[in-house]
């Protein structure tokens, strides 16, 4: 089985990262915001995105000898984003409680003027609730495929970029 080069695989992690966080903006756009936990998801993306192109920038000017640790970062970094991912599935699905600042019980108001006041200061995007689902699942589950998709990727960057040259 052929691999593609450290460059190429580079290439397909910016892409797909890029792509999975402009998909996170536009479904924000059409009307779907984000909760806490989706937002920290986000991070990183965006780290691994400025990680990925540094690992372009590294393969083209030909400082190789800096790739395995650029593609071992991306697999950390991606790692990380399938384990949050993983954890916000889990959350919605009820498996275990998610964060107390979007999750659990809201508290009832003693009065109607206070759950009026509540209503003017608070929006909260519930973390164990579902808000979208595409081809059946949430965006959390999809974020946990994506970036253990994007792990791989980097692991095998890793393994090429750190094989000897023939």
């Amino acid at each position: 089985m052929r691999f593609p080069s450290p460059l190429r695989l580079a290439l397909a992690i910016l892409l797909i990262a890029a792509g999975s966080i402009a998909g996170a903006w536009i479904f924000q756009l059409l009307g779907y915001p984000p909760c806490e936990l989706c937002l920290k998801e986000r991070i990183p993306y965006y780290a691994g995105i400025a990680l990925a192109a540094l690992a372009i920038f590294l393969s083209v000017s030909g400082r190789e000898s800096l790739l395995p640790a650029a593609f071992w970062g991306l697999a950390l970094i991606f790692a990380a984003g399938a384990a949050l991912g993983a954890y916000h599935s889990g959350v919605e699905w009820g498996f275990w409680p998610g964060p107390t600042d979007c999750t659990g019980r809201l508290d009832h108001a003693g009065s109607v003027n206070a759950f009026l006041k509540q209503l003017e200061t608070v929006k909260v995007v519930r973390c164990d609730a579902v808000s979208l689902r595409v081809f059946g699942l949430s965006l959390a589950v999809w974020n946990a495929v994506i970036s253990t998709g994007l792990t791989v990727l980097a692991l095998i960057g890793a393994w090429r970029s750190s094989a000897p040259r023939k």
